[in-house]
């Protein structure tokens, strides 16, 4: 329930236009849904997205809405542009945003080359500053990155652990099928459904069995390649953390679940750590901690959690100064909740 002090506060920001691109997508949909949630202030949010979602009908407010296609006027008056969709729909229609004077927050990764490009975890603002970027004199900063849940994970906890004497920090995160988008959904659903009545499956996104398999590596017919798509959370944490906290080793497997990353993490330190100071610096860095006698976090209960959530730290048996992690992170909620995160701040600066 939304407190006096937060309506006063949501009532004098000023009203804005916003365009989510790639609204027909899993992420766009959250977004518009935490932008709902969260009382943005957008006098208007402007549906967009490729020509074979356009005319999509849909719902915003409680009221039927349509999504268009993108066309010369579309990014006109726009002073927020979330783009949710494929990378190459970012790349496509990213620069006609910014010229058309509108602040584009990326959460696709498909601007991320663009030298500009400012990656943000605004809950990290306290530990951790953005990295700087390189604008042209005169230019504002106007292209900004909501990183991928496995570099938001591995950024925080790094940056949570500094202080605290961390040596070394390796991740393995269990990536869902929902990451591939829903025709993904699909193939797993229809896989587990063919192989419990012994009958062939298809394998037209993955070109590999993902039900009731963990993957190293898809097939060579698939039309995206799991190391490159590790190799980009390296980028993005690499590119955050700049030096600053120690570089996590970070491995990615295909896991046959639907939605929500699970990992687990190893950390070693200097010296023995407390768990309790563990935890407390965990929840500085934004995460949330289960309380001990609560279950661990799984895929199924995090849906809906704006933060990657963990368990309690946990001694390794063998190697005094080392610590296990166990954690999950809703792949849709988590970057669309620090998106808004983002154009909220953006809003009051």
């Amino acid at each position: 329930m939304t407190s006096p002090r937060e309506a006063a506060q949501q009532a004098a920001r000023p009203a804005t236009r916003v365009a989510i691109a790639g609204a027909s997508s899993l992420v766009g949909k959250e977004l518009k849904i935490v932008l709902e949630e969260s009382n943005f202030p957008a006098v208007e949010i402007r549906l967009l997205d490729e020509e074979l979602a356009a005319g999509t009908l849909t719902e915003l407010a409680g009221e039927p809405a349509v999504i268009e296609t993108v066309s010369q006027e579309s990014f006109e008056r726009i002073r927020m542009a979330f783009f949710a969709g494929s990378a190459g729909f970012s790349i496509a229609h990213g620069m006609q945003a910014r010229n058309s004077g509108a602040v584009v927050i990326d959460l696709s990764g498909g601007m991320a080359a663009d030298p500009g490009t400012k990656l943000w975890i605004p809950v990290l603002d306290g530990l951790l500053a953005p990295p700087a970027t390189t604008v042209s004199a005169g230019e504002p900063q106007s292209l900004f990155q909501a990183p991928s849940v496995p570099a938001d994970v591995a950024i925080s906890i790094s940056a949570a652990f500094a202080p605290l004497g961390l040596e070394r920090l390796a991740l393995t995160f269990l990536q869902p099928a929902s990451e591939r988008g829903p025709l993904a959904i699909e193939e797993l659903e229809s896989q587990v459904v063919n192989l419990l009545s012994f009958q062939p499956v298809s394998k037209t996104v993955f070109d590999a069995q993902i039900g009731f398999n963990m993957l190293a590596s898809y097939g060579p017919e698939s039309a995206e390649d799991l190391g490159e798509a590790r190799a980009r959370i390296v980028g993005e944490v690499r590119r955050y953390l700049a030096g600053r906290a120690p570089m996590p080793a970070i491995s990615l497997v295909q896991a046959p679940v639907f939605n929500s990353h699970t990992f687990t993490a190893f950390a070693e330190f200097k010296t023995i750590p407390a768990l309790d100071a563990l935890a407390k610096s965990l929840e500085a860095a934004g995460l949330k901690v289960t309380p001990a006698d609560e279950e661990a976090p799984s895929n199924v209960s995090v849906v809906g959690e704006g933060r990657p959530v963990l368990g309690q730290p946990q001694r390794d048996p063998l190697i005094e100064n080392g610590v296990w992690l166990w954690g999950a992170a809703d792949n849709l909620r988590v970057p669309a909740a620090t998106a808004v995160a983002i154009a909220e701040k953006l809003l009051v600066s």
